[in-house]
Parts: structure tokens; C-alpha cells; sequence
């Protein structure tokens, strides 16, 4: 089993910043992609931002050229620099991995959310 753990959502004002991390733990072999996604209420959960095991990145428009996505393989850890944060960044944010355990076999797993809160 592999678990994911998000942490560094909170209050921030419009214009600020945060910077969210995920950490994977367990059974581990290996991680594939990993990404960040994030659903407001009475939305849908959307896609915010991939990255790959060798560092290629992908960006959902709305917040291209604000944040940031990257990956420490070694400590099998994600995180998200969020910029210039706007009202409509408020969501929990969940962090997804593709991971292979020890047992074998892939599959995706998601983290418990951590709560962004952009005031205006």
C-alpha cells in the first residue's frame, strides 16, 4: 500500500503565495506521474498540474505562469509553488500519484486533500 499525505494549504490573501507538499509513503517501488488536483464547491475535481518521473511538466491553463510543479524522487515527495493566488484558487487540493508497490501492480492513489483559501 502506498499512502499520500498533502500538507501547507491555509488562508492567504489575493496576490499571496503557498507552497503545498505531498509525501508518499509504504510499500514503494516505484512512482510514475504524479499530479496535483484541486475541487472547489459544487465543482468538479480538475486537473491543476502533472509531472512525470523525469521531470516533464503540464500545466491546466488557469494557472499556468503562476505555479509551479516539481518532485523530489529520492524522497518520493511533490510539491506545488502556488503565486499571484486568486479568489478562484480556493479548493482542497489533492495530490494523486501512479505508484507500483512492492506487492506489484500499478495504480493510482490519492492523498486527503489539504484546504486552499484565497480571500479576496
Amino acid at each position: 500500500q502506498v499512502q499520500l499525505v498533502e500538507s501547507g494549504g491555509d488562508l492567504v490573501q489575493a496576490g499571496g503565495s503557498l507552497r503545498l507538499s505531498c509525501a508518499a509513503s509504504g510499500s514503494i517501488f516505484s512512482i510514475n506521474a504524479m499530479g496535483w488536483y484541486r475541487q472547489a464547491p459544487g465543482k468538479q475535481r480538475e486537473l491543476v498540474a502533472t509531472i512525470t518521473s523525469r521531470g516533464t511538466t503540464n500545466y491546466a491553463d488557469s494557472v499556468k505562469g503562476r505555479f509551479t510543479i516539481s518532485r523530489t524522487n529520492a524522497k518520493n515527495t511533490m510539491y506545488l509553488q502556488m503565486n499571484s493566488l486568486k479568489p478562484e484558487d480556493t479548493a482542497v487540493y489533492y495530490c494523486n500519484a501512479d505508484a507500483r508497490g512492492l506487492s506489484g501492480g500499478s495504480r493510482s492513489y490519492w492523498g486527503q486533500g489539504t484546504q486552499v483559501t484565497v480571500s479576496s
